[in-house]
């Protein structure tokens, strides 16, 4: 038998793999509203990012329904529906990667900043605050941004590497969770942020324009993990569900490999 390449999985895939399997044996039936993603968590031995992109994998797949601030319910199976698959990078490892070189950039660029370079940014938070509900164009300047903070260190590499950072942001999983929480108030918090990295900058302040970026994306991440279940919801355990806790275990072996 000849070799085949092996398709590396990303965690998030093994959990909507589970979760899904557990759909398909009628564990949660259509209608139902899944645990809330920390007990799938706590179950499952992962990280609640994880259950997060999983969760929104499976709404990808037409498997089920987000529904932000009432939880998650489980979809009538579609005839034709597809099966989780690679939807991009993992949103919140993306930002941690972000985070960690676009601060460093921002340091660099501190110490080489001219004054072209802040009126270029000045410009790109004025388009920003003039685009409304016109998505593309507010991404399009917000990625200027970022790019014209690269552009200031006068390192063409360092340009590339945070281009592709925020192309990686083309991915399903990304656009689906962003299209969840990408609220007035993430805007508004986004447009403080650059303000802030940009007085920073100007006053040649690398430590501060560093903090700055951290800031601004791991404030991002927070609005990405806001809770989908009511305060107060927490689905009781159903008899199948409780008569697989030992299966659960299986589980949490399965996703933690």
């Amino acid at each position: 038998m000849p070799l085949t390449a092996v398709e590396p999985q990303r965690l998030y895939r093994l959990i909507a793999d589970q979760i899904a399997e557990l759909i398909e044996r009628g564990e949660y039936p259509a209608g139902s509203r899944l645990p809330a993603e920390r007990e799938l968590a706590r179950r499952l031995g992962v990280s609640r990012t994880s259950v997060r992109e999983a969760i929104v994998s499976l709404e990808i797949a037409g498997r089920v329904e987000v529904r932000v601030g009432n939880g998650i319910f489980v979809r009538a199976k579609a005839p034709a529906g597809p099966r989780p698959g690679d939807e991009g990078p993992s949103p919140f490892e993306l930002l941690s990667a972000r985070s960690l070189i676009e601060g460093e950039i921002a340091h660099a660029a501190a110490r080489s900043m001219k004054r072209a370079d802040i009126a270029a940014l000045r410009e790109t938070l004025e388009v920003m605050r003039a685009s409304g509900d016109d998505v593309a164009r507010r991404d399009l300047a917000d990625r200027a941004f970022h790019l014209r903070i690269a552009e200031a260190t006068r390192n063409s590499a360092l340009v590339q590497v945070v281009s592709g950072l925020w192309d990686a942001r083309q991915g399903r999983l990304w656009e689906r969770i962003e299209h969840h929480f990408q609220t007035p108030e993430l805007r508004a918090g986004t447009l403080a942020d650059h303000a802030a990295i940009v007085d920073a900058l100007a006053a040649a302040d690398s430590d501060g324009a560093r903090e700055a970026m951290h800031r601004h994306l791991a404030r991002v991440a927070r609005e990405f993990q806001r809770k989908l279940e009511p305060a107060a919801h927490l689905p009781p355990p159903s008899r199948k569900s409780a008569s697989s806790g030992a299966a659960g275990g299986n589980h949490r072996r399965e996703a933690s490999r």
